[in-house]
């Protein structure tokens, strides 16, 4: 039998305010347990929620960036739940009257089509705090600071039926909220969490499957490998005569594995009610046009900016268009180095290569724009050759030294372009490969273009690495044509 699996999405997203959604206390990361939870977090007696605007702001601008209805009227309620990291017993969330209503977020696949994913609503609500497990003998310890931390839940259809597409989906999220500057996207950190819930059914039918959800995936390599182990596993629960059980499951990326976790409930098993200790909250016309006014562009802009005004083909704009981050460094190093083409390859090849491999920030590296643009411009102007330019960059990267002109000036990378000196590696070269110019002229034009690079490699090993490589070649076709 064939199976079609069925894939909805509900993503957590840490919101870049300085402060709690309904206490004073800093959001800052890493800061000691518990140094950052008053008496509001700790639901002490006699405390009061007071919301925090800016929350109600970065969720407007959400919305709007995704076509969808902003509901003027939004209510909170408490959905209780006993967890030793949740001191007032319940979650302060929106159920019925969410902040952000329907609306649409495109994804592009790997063969070029595109989809519309379905979101269902967004709401506001508080984050939880967290269980400490390790170091502590069999005992748990509870850090308050992310208790009362501002998130919005990002609820999809069920509109994706495989791993690649809710990958394209959470990458897509990633890229909004990132752009908007409502989130940071660190989310080794946790600002961005995914529950996944997958189901199956036999292909052509119209009647979902009994689905599970599994929870906190932090990454979008764990999100796919999450979805296949699922996938497999219900349908192979299915074809050996079993039934899938409605649950909530965990992933271990560490051991790539998977369990249930617990049965998984419905609204009313946590006895949703409206908080007394909070009204309604109205958002008038002149609040949503202002946050209207202060979102930046977003990345389907920002993509076709790059194709219409920089000459970008659509592959190149849409990978650098979906990171602010990297947009930024790729327009500045532009700006120095005046090739967009020549800037957005080492974007996205060596610089992109080496935050993953090293798996760090831009932030955290303090390599800029500038530096690309100039190293780029050196290219550019033949100062250094493509191998001396990743030498230069190694050292950039590594903090040594932050000059280009500088780095290449003291490493001797400087390209020689002096025709009389070239020509002179060229005479001595071919005087030692006479075999090698036989071949060559005795070939058609299409064998020849391959026996060129024979001649290149002992050239540029000549020239210890520092020939030009488009001047060498000019004058080998002379020397060996003529």
């Amino acid at each position: 039998m064939k199976w079609e699996t069925v894939i909805g999405l509900e993503v957590h997203v840490q919101l870049a305010t300085k402060s709690k959604i309904f206490s004073g206390s800093s959001t800052t990361f890493g800061a000691e347990p518990n140094t950052q939870a008053n008496a509001v977090d700790l639901a002490l007696p006699g405390t009061l929620p007071v919301p925090n605007e800016q929350a109600f702001r970065y969720a407007t601008m959400f919305g709007l960036a995704i076509d969808a209805k902003i509901n003027r009227r939004s209510v909170f309620e408490r959905k209780n739940y006993f967890y030793p990291d949740l001191p007032k017993g319940y979650q302060t969330t929106q159920l019925d009257a969410p902040i952000v209503g329907s609306g649409i977020v495109q994804i592009q696949l790997s063969n070029g089509r595109t989809k519309d994913i379905r979101i269902h609503h967004a709401h506001l609500e508080e984050d939880a705090g967290k269980s400490l497990h390790e170091d502590y003998h069999g005992m748990s310890g509870i850090d308050l600071n992310r208790a009362g931390t501002p998130l919005i839940e990002i609820v999809s259809e069920p509109d994706m039926h495989t791993a690649e597409e809710a990958v394209e989906f959470a990458k897509a999220l990633h890229s909004i909220v990132t752009s908007l500057g409502i989130c940071d996207g660190q989310m080794s950190q946790g600002s961005m969490r995914f529950d996944v819930n997958i189901s199956v059914r036999p292909e052509g039918s119209d009647t979902l499957g009994t689905r599970t959800e599994t929870k906190n995936l932090n990454s979008f390599r764990f999100m796919e490998r999450a979805i296949a182990l699922e996938v497999e596993r219900q349908i192979d629960l299915i074809e050996d005569g079993g039934r899938v059980i409605q649950e909530t499951r965990l992933y271990d990326g560490e051991k790539d594995t998977a369990r249930s976790m617990r049965s998984k409930e419905e609204a009313n098993d946590y006895r949703y009610f409206p908080c007394p200790d909070l009204l309604p909250v109205v958002l008038d016309d002149s609040f949503i046009d202002a946050a209207r006014a202060a979102m930046p562009e977003l990345p389907k802009d920002r993509k076709n900016r790059f194709i219409d005004n920089l000459g970008l083909n659509d592959y190149d704009a849409g990978i650098l268009a979906a990171s602010a981050e990297l947009s930024a460094l790729f327009e500045s190093a532009n700006k120095v180095a005046d090739n967009a083409k020549l800037c957005a390859n080492w974007v996205i090849g060596e610089l992109s290569a080496r935050l993953n491999s090293d798996n760090v920030n831009l932030e955290d590296k303090g390599f800029t724009g500038d530096m690309l643009g100039l190293l780029v411009l050196r290219i550019k102007d033949g100062t250094v050759s493509s191998s001396g330019a990743r030498r230069v960059f190694d050292i950039l990267w590594e903090g040594e030294h932050a000059d280009v002109d500088a780095i290449i000036e003291t490493q001797g990378l400087k390209q020689v372009s002096d025709t009389g000196a070239l020509e002179a590696i060229v005479d001595e070269v071919l005087a030692s490969m006479t075999a090698q110019i036989t071949q060559y002229r005795e070939a058609d034009d299409k064998k020849r273009k391959k026996l060129m690079g024979g001649f290149m490699g002992p050239l540029m090993k000549a020239s210890k690495g520092q020939g030009n490589p488009k001047l060498f070649n000019e004058i080998l076709q002379k020397k060996l044509n003529g």
